[in-house]
């Protein structure tokens, strides 16, 4: 009863391109209250472009005169993150390279998770990252709140842009190598939703679920997003670090006032990979245009083949339907048996047509377990002809 409706419903789902790795999370996945998603590349298409770039100061640029400060700082920054998977970087190189900028290689290079990455470039110290970690460096010229620049990327966050920060870390030798930290650009990336999320989120909202969506990115600009999306400002969680994602999630899962929750991931990048493995129930989305999907899909239970948020449904709906299939089976298999094995045992069955009837309940069991393959997911979410 049971692995007959598993097979039928992992084939279904198969052919409709949702890959199911772990039965167990198929069989769990009906039970999901709560849906939280990753944004970059999950909700969003993934493909961040590079809005601005904004010059804090043109003092020391390594560019000829008849270039902008701009160009300057947009080449050093490209110029940083060659070697970057990340979206934002591989935004700043394929600006550089749309400006026919001229890049140099970098060295020691190092990236700091959740925040962005520093090197060398063209014998000088560089930082190139979010807002939150420069709240947390001594930068000189001003206090964060009061710098021009920071007023100027706050501003840009208020309007839902993706904000960096290009940084020189100036040594002065002379001064007994004291070392300052000198903002030198502030760069503005912007993503769009995919085709179809916003519909997509409405469905599983009307089948009662709950919706989070956490992200790593500022607040302001996640809300925007969101707001682009339907999701309210209170099923937001911004600026979270890619290890404080699954800690997210279970603290979803601890619900309020004690009652438990089942919380499916939504994720397509490496760095959802733990908050993947610690949900209920694990959903990696592919991403062409990401970076470590593969580690994602394999901390997951369950793949979805393409980017597409209707077949998040499509997977919780195939496993409601599969598990409903189970119960039937499992009712037909023990009536057959209550009703049958007591006649036998009277003798008011004869052994031929008891054998019949043990036979017919096998083939009643595996054919509506067959009736699943039948199944298809909404029209926004089948695989395109």
């Amino acid at each position: 009863a049971t692995p007959a409706a598993i097979m039928a419903g992992t084939g279904v789902a198969a052919q409709q391109g949702i890959l199911i790795k772990d039965v167990q999370a198929l069989e769990v996945a009906h039970r999901v209250d709560t849906v939280a998603f990753d944004k970059t590349g999950t909700l969003t298409v993934g493909l961040p472009q590079l809005l601005s770039i904004t010059a804090v100061s043109a003092e020391s640029q390594p560019q000829d005169a008849a270039a902008s400060a701009s160009d300057g700082w947009l080449a050093l920054a490209a110029s940083l993150q060659t070697g970057s998977e990340h979206p934002l970087a591989q935004a700043v190189v394929q600006a550089a390279q749309d400006r026919h900028q001229t890049l140099t290689v970098p060295q020691d290079v190092r990236a700091v998770s959740g925040y962005g990455c520093e090197g060398q470039v063209a014998g000088r110290q560089w930082l190139l990252g979010s807002m939150r970690w420069m709240a947390q460096l001594p930068l000189s010229h001003a206090t964060l709140a009061d710098a021009p620049w920071a007023q100027r990327a706050q501003a840009l966050q208020d309007q839902g842009a993706t904000v960096s920060v290009l940084v020189e870390r100036v040594i002065d030798n002379l001064g007994g190598a004291e070392v300052t930290l000198v903002p030198r650009a502030v760069l503005a990336f912007g993503d769009e939703p995919k085709p179809g999320v916003q519909a997509a989120l409405a469905a599983l909202r009307a089948r009662g679920l709950r919706l989070v969506m956490i992200s790593g990115d500022n607040a302001g600009a996640a809300r925007a997003m969101a707001r682009r999306l339907g999701l309210h400002d209170d099923e937001v969680h911004a600026e979270v670090l890619p290890g404080d994602k699954s800690a997210w999630v279970q603290r979803l899962q601890q619900g309020e006032n004690g009652q438990r929750r089942v919380v499916a991931f939504v994720g397509d990048g490496i760095n959802d990979a733990p908050a993947l493995a610690a949900a209920d129930v694990g959903l990696a989305m592919a991403n062409p245009h990401g970076g470590g999907t593969d580690a994602a899909m394999q901390a997951a239970g369950i793949t979805l083949m393409r980017g597409d948020v209707a077949l998040v449904g499509a997977a919780l709906e195939v496993s409601r339907r599969t598990v409903a299939k189970i119960r039937q089976n499992l009712f037909w298999a023990f009536a057959y048996n209550a009703a049958g094995i007591p006649l036998a045992a009277l003798g008011y069955l004869s052994p031929v047509v008891a054998g019949a009837a043990m036979a017919l309940s096998s083939v009643s069991v595996m054919a509506n377990a067959l009736l699943l393959k039948r199944w298809r997911p909404a029209p926004n979410a089948q695989v395109p002809q």
